[in-house]
C-alpha cells in the first residue's frame, strides 16, 4: 500500500548552490528537509534571480482577457456578467451560444473571472521570509566567536492583509520562533520588517504586523464565509510554491467536510480540501473564491512523495484552515493574545485502546474516555468530575479505574480524546459545557466553565 502523508506547505531554505543553478527547488522540491512527523513544519528559501519571471507572470492572464475583449462579459446566453453569484462555479457547455473562435463565451467568462480575481487581490498578498539566529563559530585559538553571526533566512511562506493597518494572517508554522520576520509586497521589491502581534499554535495561524506601510501599496483581503461553501465552487490559491512568490493556482472546492490534525498539537479539525495545486511555500497564503473572497487559508498538503522522500509536492489534495476559525479568533490574536484551546482539566485514556478483555474484567464500556485523574482548582474538579481511584498493574503500565469515562459534550457522541478536543477547539474560555459521563454503571451529566489552555 502506498503511503501518504500530510506535510505543511513552508519549505526548507534551499541551498544556495541549488539557487544559483536556477532549479529553485521547482519540480524536485530540492532541498526541503526531510519530514520526520505526520505534519512537520518546513520553510521555503527565497528564491533570487526567478522572481522577475514570476512577477511578470502574474500578470499573464492579461492575454487571455484580451483576447476575449468585448466577449469577457458574455454568457452562453448573451446576459451574463461573469460575476460569482455564490453558486457552484460550472462550465456549462454552450448550444448556440456565443461564440469566440472556438472557445464559447461562458469558458471565456470564466477565465475573465479568474484574471479579474487576481489582479483584484494580488495586492492583498505578501511574501513572508523567516530569520533564524546562527550558532556562533568558536575560535580555537581565543578571542570567542570568529564573527558575529547575524540572523539568515531560513525560509519564506505566504501571508495576506487583513485591514489597512497593517496587520497580515499567516500560518503559525511559518513564523515559529523566528528571530526576525520581513514580508514583500507585491508591488514593491522592498522588504519590511514585521512583528508577530499573536499566535494560536493549536490552530495553526498567526497575525503579524508591518508599520509604515502607505495604505496606498496593498489592498486588504475581504474575508469570506466558510460555512457557506460547497464541493464544486471554484478556489484559487495565492502565495509562494517553492519561493516562487505571488504565484496563482486555480481549481475546486473538493469538499468541506474533512477532519485533518492541525497546529501543535496536532488536533483534528475541520478543513477545506482542494484540487487547487499548492506546495511548500503556500502556507499562510489565501485560498480565495470566485468573489475573491478569503475562503481559507493554506496550511498542509496530502503527499505521496513526502511519505517516500521527505519532500511535499502538490498531489492534488490540498487543505485550508476554514476562514470563518481565523475570523472568531482575530480580535484576540489583535489583542496580543497567544490562543490556545480551552481545558477541561482532566488526564485520560481511550477505552478503544484496551484490550477487549481488560474492558470485559474491569466492566468498562467499549469506547469513550476513562478519567485518570482530576487536575487540582481546574474546571474538572470544580464540577465534580471524578478521576481513578484505583490502581491496576499491567504488564506494560498502570491504569487508574473507578473514575468517570466522558461519553459525551454538548450532545456529541464521545469515542476518543480526539473527539474531545474536537469539541474544544471550537470553543474558548469561559464557554459552559455540558459533559455526559458513565458513573457507576449510570450516565450523570455535568456542567463546567472551560478554561484557559496550556500555554507552549
Amino acid at each position: 500500500m502506498r503511503q501518504f502523508r500530510l506535510i505543511s506547505l513552508v519549505t526548507l531554505a534551499l541551498a544556495l548552490s541549488a539557487c544559483r543553478s536556477g532549479t529553485d527547488g521547482a519540480g524536485a522540491g530540492t532541498g526541503a528537509a526531510p519530514q520526520t512527523s505526520t505534519t512537520q513544519p518546513s520553510t521555503d528559501q527565497p528564491s533570487t534571480g526567478s522572481q522577475g519571471a514570476t512577477d511578470g507572470s502574474a500578470d499573464s492572464g492579461s492575454s487571455d482577457s484580451s483576447a476575449g475583449s468585448g466577449d469577457s462579459s458574455a454568457t452562453s446566453t448573451g446576459t451574463g456578467t461573469g460575476t460569482d453569484t455564490g453558486t457552484p462555479d460550472t462550465t456549462t457547455t454552450a448550444t448556440g451560444g456565443a461564440t469566440t473562435g472556438d472557445r464559447p463565451a461562458d469558458a471565456l467568462a470564466y477565465e475573465d473571472n479568474t484574471v479579474r480575481v487576481v489582479q483584484d487581490t494580488q495586492n492583498g498578498v505578501v511574501f513572508v521570509t523567516r530569520f533564524d539566529q546562527q550558532n556562533n563559530l568558536y575560535n580555537p585559538l581565543g578571542g570567542g566567536s570568529t564573527r558575529d553571526l547575524q540572523p539568515e533566512p531560513s525560509g519564506s511562506g505566504s501571508g495576506f492583509f487583513v485591514d489597512n493597518q497593517g496587520y497580515i494572517l499567516t500560518n503559525y508554522h511559518v513564523v515559529e520562533d523566528a528571530e526576525r520576520i520581513t514580508v514583500r509586497l507585491h508591488t514593491s521589491k522592498k522588504e519590511y520588517q514585521a512583528q508577530v502581534v499573536g499566535t494560536a499554535p493549536d490552530y495553526d495561524l498567526a497575525l503579524l504586523r508591518v508599520k509604515n506601510v502607505p495604505s496606498s501599496s496593498y489592498t486588504p483581503m475581504k474575508l469570506g464565509d466558510s460555512t457557506k461553501l460547497r464541493a464544486g465552487q471554484k478556489a484559487i490559491a495565492l502565495g509562494a510554491p517553492f519561493g516562487l512568490d505571488f504565484s496563482v493556482t486555480q481549481g475546486i472546492v473538493s469538499s468541506v467536510e474533512r477532519t485533518i490534525p492541525t497546529g501543535v498539537n496536532q488536533i483534528p479539525q475541520n478543513a477545506i480540501q482542494t484540487d487547487a495545486a499548492i506546495n511548500p511555500g503556500n502556507s499562510g497564503g489565501p485560498l480565495v473564491n470566485s468573489r475573491g473572497e478569503v475562503i481559507g487559508i493554506n496550511t498542509q498538503i496530502l503527499s505521496p512523495a513526502g511519505a517516500q522522500g521527505g519532500t511535499g509536492q502538490s498531489a492534488g489534495v490540498g487543505f485550508a484552515i476554514p476562514v470563518n476559525v481565523a475570523k472568531s479568533i482575530l480580535p484576540r490574536l489583535r489583542a496580543g493574545e497567544r490562543v490556545s484551546v480551552p481545558v477541561i482539566g482532566v488526564q485520560s485514556v481511550n477505552l478503544a485502546d484496551l484490550n477487549a478483555q481488560v474492558r470485559a474484567d474491569l466492566k468498562l464500556p467499549e469506547e469513550g474516555i476513562l478519567v485518570q485523574n482530576v487536575v487540582p482548582d481546574s474546571p474538572a474538579q470544580k464540577a465534580g468530575v471524578r478521576g481513578g481511584n484505583r490502581a491496576v498493574q499491567f504488564p506494560d503500565g498502570t491504569l487508574r479505574v473507578g473514575g468517570d469515562v466522558i461519553v459525551g459534550i454538548e450532545g456529541q457522541e464521545v469515542s476518543s480524546v480526539e473527539d474531545l478536543q474536537s469539541v474544544l477547539i471550537t470553543r474558548k474560555p469561559g464557554d459552559r459545557v455540558t459533559l455526559r459521563l458513565r458513573r457507576g454503571g449510570q450516565t450523570v451529566t455535568e456542567q463546567l466553565t472551560l478554561g484557559q489552555g496550556t500555554r507552549r
